[in-house]
């Protein structure tokens, strides 16, 4: 493993079950993962410049600095990246009691239900339940580690 800095606006590359490989951008505290495979090495990023986005997550720091993803490049963060979508946190315990994560600003405050469909739950990732979660994206398949609000 190569030891690497995590540097805002550096790409990762993401090896899929060796067969393929997809890529991510740091941001702010978050990673936006780009709609975009190749059974080769990109070596022209502009191509991310028009890619849809996946999803954005925030992954461990070792993830990035232990170089379980190789840093393979860098650009300029898109303007539909500088906005992180917010999160919603559900008590595991009393599923009625759902709050907002203000990824601009970080403060958790309190939703309802219908504030909080369509956003991404406010968790933690590790690289292999990333890399399954892609997986299932380009499979057509659902994610066990992706938990929609209960």
């Amino acid at each position: 493993m190569k030891r690497q800095k995590e540097t805002i606006g550096s790409i990762l590359e993401i090896n899929i079950e060796n067969k393929y490989f997809t890529y991510a951008q740091i941001l702010n505290g978050v990673c936006v993962f780009f709609d975009y495979r190749s059974g080769e090495h990109l070596k022209d990023f502009t191509i991310l410049e028009n890619a849809p986005i996946l999803f954005f997550l925030c992954v461990y720091k070792q993830v990035i600095t232990q170089g379980d993803w190789l840093k393979v490049g860098k650009m300029p963060i898109r303007e539909d990246c500088k906005v992180i979508p917010n999160q919603f946190i559900q008590d595991h315990f009393n599923p009625d009691n759902i709050e907002m994560y203000i990824t601009e600003t970080g403060e958790i405050v309190p939703s309802t239900r219908e504030e909080c469909m369509g956003l991404e739950r406010c968790a933690v990732w590790d690289s292999n339940h990333v890399e399954d979660r892609i997986r299932d994206h380009y499979l057509g398949v659902p994610c066990i580690w992706v938990e929609p609000m209960k």
